[in-house]
């Protein structure tokens, strides 16, 4: 036998385990580590209990999870009673003066307005109860002294929520 031949017969069992190996191997792009009996999650309604903000915050915080949920895990949105629940409220919705300056004609100013989202959220595996948390998340986004807080738009809204969804979300279903 040349060694073509030997080399030929040598790669059958390499194929052979790599092949086998492969159905074990679970690995996610996201960074996922979840169960593979858990199938669906539940995000319910995140009720503004700052009394602050503007009138879409519930809607925006809400679909913001829900989006990034859906597009980051293959679970399917459920109703009611999904493997794993989501749920929360905003608890504040805070303006406020940041990066304070002394000017010697004015005394001290704010360099920056910066305003800060902070939600409480529970969470609860149906499946694994040991996973349940109920934990406070909060971001925040400087904004320039001369913006007030009516200026702010939706999109720099978003920008402080996507941080917070994606803490909430390394926290629950990529166990970070």
């Amino acid at each position: 036998m040349d060694w073509k031949n030997k080399k030929q017969l040598l790669l059958i069992p390499f194929f052979t385990l790599l092949f086998t190996l492969t159905g074990c191997i679970k690995y996610s792009f996201t960074g996922t580590n979840i169960d593979p009996s858990i199938k669906t999650m539940t995000i319910r309604n995140f009720e503004n209990n700052s009394g602050e903000g503007p009138s879409f915050l519930t809607n925006l915080v809400s679909e913001e999870f829900r989006t990034y949920f859906q597009r980051n895990s293959n679970l399917k949105l459920a109703q009611d009673g999904g493997d794993i629940e989501l749920e929360g409220q905003i608890l504040s919705y805070n303006f406020s003066p940041a990066a304070i300056q002394n000017d010697d004609t004015r005394g001290d100013i704010a360099g920056a307005n910066r305003l800060t989202i902070r939600l409480q959220v529970k969470y609860h595996n149906n499946k694994d109860p040991k996973q349940d948390f109920d934990q406070a998340f909060s971001s925040f986004r400087d904004f320039p002294q001369s913006q007030n807080i009516s200026q702010i738009d939706e999109r720099a809204i978003r920008d402080i929520l996507e941080r917070m969804v994606q803490d909430v979300f390394n926290r629950s279903l990529a166990n970070w």
